[in-house]
């Protein structure tokens, strides 16, 4: 590897991914501040139906984060020790937290070499009859092929193994798709915006995804016919809030303080403060930051398709298009200890960028649980080649071709 020559000069950072912040979040997050309603209110709910509208779902759950949206969605469907989730090899470990954390046994596969996704054919090998759901990972923002997942879940043979344990499971009749869409609000598939593609997704409103609320997540709910989706909405709204029968808004009515408690639920609802954000960040979502990220995406192919020392991320093909969340650049013919160099001469230049991600089987926790990365040969080549580069709404072109001149030179 060719190393730069360093001088004094040290250039103005570039940061990874800081958040969207200007007069317009603020003056919104102010006025919910002076409205005197900060937690689960008005505003939320109204971020829910907008968010609906946006996906094209019925009914939409906001939560305090994504991963607390899966693991809602799992102890929903009865999720329980002895059980199996079939996850990608390759994905950020909450994607399978959330699974151990029901007492169920996270199963990986691995991915596609192409797209970073989870492969089809490796599900199916991967199906027992303790397999109740499958959580696929729309990686850097582009969807998985979910037309395939859904026909899978639904072949005779498939649903022969499937085993319910629960009324919810019995009603289904076959393994739950619970899509991870962490990355992917605004993405599409078939014409079709994730949230509204399988059975249930989950994004992530955190701070450094596109649609930020700080931290946050919403639930699409988008099962069959058979389950009433209004129902599920209360239901979880409970869930959601000590199994308490009524949220702070619905005991501001006039007598209607007395209220019951259900079951023993969780705390994870959003509150107005977050969805002040996230209604500012919606209304410009479509036409503005995604075409932002995308004229990002498209200057940094341009230049490095054209270098056949770069292999370029999938982001748009006849049937997909990404929402351009993370833009990961892999390097041919390179070791990971020579990725590492790389990122760390990149941090000489005040050049921020990331790995997305370390593979589950190499963290201490899933690695002492018996995974071994021999066993996922893709996911760790994609890993080993891989660094993320800065993507934002406010990074300049100017910054764009610096940090694709220093590429070109290291």
């Amino acid at each position: 590897m060719h190393t730069m020559v360093s001088d004094n000069f040290s250039p103005a950072p570039i940061p990874f991914s800081p958040p969207r912040v200007d007069d317009k979040t603020i003056a919104e997050v102010t006025a919910a501040l002076k409205s005197g309603w900060i937690t689960t209110g008005p505003r939320v709910k109204e971020f829910e139906k907008r968010i609906a509208q946006y996906v094209g779902v019925d009914r939409i759950v906001c939560v305090n984060s994504a991963s607390a949206g899966l693991e809602l969605m799992l102890r929903w469907f009865g999720v329980q020790e002895g059980d199996e989730v079939i996850v990608p090899a390759y994905t950020y470990c909450a994607t399978a937290n959330v699974v151990v954390h029901c007492g169920a046994k996270p199963v990986m596969v691995d991915v596609n070499a192409d797209d970073f996704n989870i492969n089809i054919q490796n599900i199916e090998k991967a199906i027992t009859e303790k397999t109740k759901v499958i959580i696929p990972v729309d990686f850097a923002g582009f969807p998985c092929n979910y037309d395939e997942m859904n026909q899978l879940v639904n072949q005779e043979n498939v649903k022969q193994k499937f085993t319910p344990r629960t009324s919810v499971q019995e009603m289904l009749g076959r393994i739950l798709i619970l899509s991870d869409a962490a990355h992917s609000i605004g993405a599409t598939y078939k014409g079709k915006r994730t949230g509204c593609l399988t059975d249930i997704t989950v994004f992530s409103f955190h701070a450094v995804k596109n649609l930020t609320t700080a931290e946050g997540g919403a639930i699409c709910l988008n099962l069959p016919q058979e389950y009433n989706q209004d129902e599920i909405y209360k239901e979880l709204c409970v869930k959601s809030l000590h199994g308490q029968s009524k949220d702070a808004l619905s005991k501001t009515q006039i007598g209607n303080w007395r209220y019951d408690v259900c079951e023993a639920g969780y705390k994870c609802n959003m509150t107005d403060i977050l969805a002040a954000i996230g209604l500012v960040e919606l209304e410009r979502y479509e036409n503005d930051m995604l075409m932002k990220r995308k004229h990002i995406f498209d200057k940094y192919s341009e230049a490095f398709s054209k270098d056949e020392r770069f292999e370029v991320p999938v982001y748009e093909t006849d049937i997909k298009t990404s929402s351009y969340h993370v833009y990961p650049l892999r390097i041919k013919n390179i070791t990971e200890n020579e990725r590492d160099a790389m990122i760390q001469q990149i941090a000489q230049q005040n050049i921020s960028v990331n790995v997305h991600f370390i593979p589950l089987p190499m963290l201490s926790f899933y690695k002492n649980a018996g995974n071994n990365i021999d066993d996922f040969p893709v996911a760790y080549d994609n890993y080993a080649r891989e660094i993320s580069l800065p993507v934002y709404y406010d990074l300049t072109d100017e910054q764009v071709e610096r940090i694709i001149d220093f590429f070109s030179k290291i």
